[in-house]
């Protein structure tokens, strides 16, 4: 069996790969890849590998987007660190995942139930995961958030950005409110358009129509001012940068 893991935390790919070396000793662990970008590459330039593992939540951005940029027909075992809430969207459709901090036997019954899945199974299984991905882009024009002692509807357009803080999320608007959100910033971010919102880093969610101009940073990084205040300073990662320059580039055209 040929394993493949994506996983941007150090810790955590170490964890995962001495797990699958006890529980599967004559599998090949083919690479271990942190990014996006790294992916899509990989998975354009290797032969499919038997079973991928694969966190939701990279270095630059969302794994999710592997699936739009390149056909990955082997199968996937999502890792997660979602709360069981947000899970609920995986076991509807069937896709199998490991709940972090992954434990051995997890990681035990899930390759075990893969290698009894017959052909067609497994066919079906790729099938379930597209249909995960394409729900999860979902795009929402309109969130109904708390204000004070009111529920009111807040568009897209009202938002200058997404802030994670305290295992809390927020929405700023172009008004100076805060609305608390009801969604991971993971989840939030795939509700959004891509067009107009970008993933800056693990806290913001930003808008194009927010952004003042960017200033380069420390170790080949960028800083992105607002039209808004904002409480701390959103750093875009380098791995990022190359994205982050064509999506801003994108909205000019």
């Amino acid at each position: 069996m040929k394993l493949l893991i994506i996983e941007d935390e150090t810790a955590a790919a170490k964890n995962l790969r001495s797990i699958l070396q006890s529980v599967t000793p004559d599998a090949q662990i083919l690479d271990t890849i942190d990014t996006v970008v790294d992916s899509v590459e990989w998975f354009k330039s290797n032969p499919a590998p038997d079973l991928v593992f694969m966190d939701i939540h990279l270095s630059d951005g969302e794994s999710f987007k592997i699936f739009e940029m390149v056909n990955v027909v082997s199968p996937v075992i999502f890792t997660t660190a979602y709360d069981q809430y947000a899970l609920k969207a995986f076991q509807t459709n069937g896709i199998d995942y490991l709940l972090k901090p992954i434990q051995e036997e997890e990681v035990r019954r899930a390759v075990e139930k893969w290698r009894l899945l017959t052909g067609v199974d497994r066919s079906d299984y790729t099938s379930k995961v597209d249909k995960l991905v394409a729900e999860h882009h979902d795009e929402r024009q309109n969130f109904l958030v708390r204000f004070r002692d009111k529920l009111i509807p807040v568009s897209q357009n009202e938002i200058a950005y997404c802030y994670t803080c305290e295992e809390k999320v927020y929405a700023y608007g172009y008004n100076g409110e805060r609305y608390q959100m009801e969604y991971t910033l993971e989840a939030l971010h795939g509700m959004l358009s891509p067009k107009r919102f970008y993933r800056a880093n693990r806290q913001f969610i930003i808008s194009r129509d927010a952004v003042v101009d960017v200033s380069v940073w420390f170790g080949s990084r960028l800083s992105v001012n607002l039209k808004v205040e904002i409480p701390e300073k959103i750093i875009v990662p380098k791995a990022r940068v190359s994205e982050f320059k064509q999506w801003l580039k994108s909205g000019q055209e």
